[in-house]
């Protein structure tokens, strides 16, 4: 073989195998729409077609799918840690304080997954990525916006329960807390507003609105009394009962930024952002122009969903979202 030649052709090769890797593991610390495009372009249309059976069969898993890849990224990154299961060597962040007989939605993932892996021929959409990606189609499915998902990130190996207890938000902070929450992951408060508004759907337990219902002055007495109704003062039976984040629950709009205008945000720290401090202006933009909240709620979705993601090597592609390989 001619030396021009076989330069030539260990060039080519080293061109291909370049490319090989770029596809199975990513550009390090560099997340891309376009990641699964070649390597399988039926996963994307696989997760929305499963995310909108699950919604149209329960509006409310809209919400729940969109809250868990929220308190994923809030712990650690967005690396899938939250859908562990506790075994001898992982203590699950399902058992976080925050997460514990809360968040759900867990057997959707479970049947992305496996037809995700089943259209590609093997796992090669990370957990992580399904997480993004559901969000998004579950936000779309209630009548929000979309975006496009930079993907490419990779499961973590551990879970982080502690972390869980500590980093995610609290329904009950004020909102210095809130904005000190929202730095710690790198986001500011025009992104803390506008994920907020992820509760125009969804509900929420009797347990963590309780105080606010019975305690707090910030609130409009009718739409206080109208709710304990159904959450008693005490706690105990009632600790479970829903209510609704805003009056139209299963419609991704802007009702939940007129509840706070009108006193009526469920939870205290709903309400935390309207009461004359930094959030206020905020608030009462996103109330009356939906497509401000819609294009911001978007931009903030993107830039949460790249908190410290696992890339290249690092982590693995989980072959069951539940367990590491």
């Amino acid at each position: 073989m001619a030396p021009f030649i076989a330069n030539t052709w260990k060039l080519h090769t080293l061109i291909v195998l370049v490319a090989i890797a770029c596809l199975c593991f990513g550009v390090k610390g560099q997340l891309m729409p376009s990641f699964y495009d070649n390597v399988c372009p039926q996963a994307l249309p696989t997760i929305k077609a499963i995310v909108q059976s699950a919604v149209y069969n329960e509006p409310r898993m809209g919400a729940s799918l969109l809250r868990m890849h929220f308190h994923d990224c809030f712990v650690h990154g967005c690396d899938a840690s939250i859908l562990l299961d506790q075994t001898p060597a992982i203590n699950s962040e399902k058992f976080a304080a925050p997460n514990n007989n809360s968040i759900r939605g867990f057997e959707v993932i479970d049947r992305i997954k496996a037809e995700v892996d089943r259209v590609c021929g093997s796992p090669v959409v990370s957990c992580a990525d399904i997480l993004a990606v559901t969000a998004r189609d579950s936000v779309v499915a209630l009548g929000g916006p979309w975006w496009n998902v930079p993907l490419g990130r990779r499961d973590s190996t551990d879970a982080y329960q502690s972390l869980a207890n500590s980093a995610i938000p609290s329904p009950f902070m004020e909102l210095s807390a809130l904005i000190n929450s929202f730095n710690d992951q790198g986001l500011d408060i025009i992104d803390l507003v506008a994920l907020s508004g992820a509760h125009t759907i969804g509900f929420a337990q009797c347990r963590v609105f309780r105080s606010r219902i019975y305690n707090d002055t910030n609130i409009d007495s009718s739409f206080a009394n109208s709710l304990q109704q159904n959450c008693a003062r005490s706690a105990g039976r009632t600790d479970s009962n829903l209510a609704p984040l805003d009056p139209t629950s299963a419609r991704f709009d802007t009702m939940y930024y007129n509840n706070l205008v009108n006193q009526k945000g469920l939870l205290h720290s709903d309400q935390a952002l309207f009461g004359g401090g930094s959030t206020e202006e905020l608030v009462k933009t996103y109330n009356s122009d939906y497509q401000a909240f819609w294009r911001q709620f978007a931009k903030s979705m993107v830039k949460m969903g790249n908190i410290k993601p696992l890339t290249g090597y690092d982590g693995q592609i989980r072959t069951n979202c539940r367990r590491v390989n």
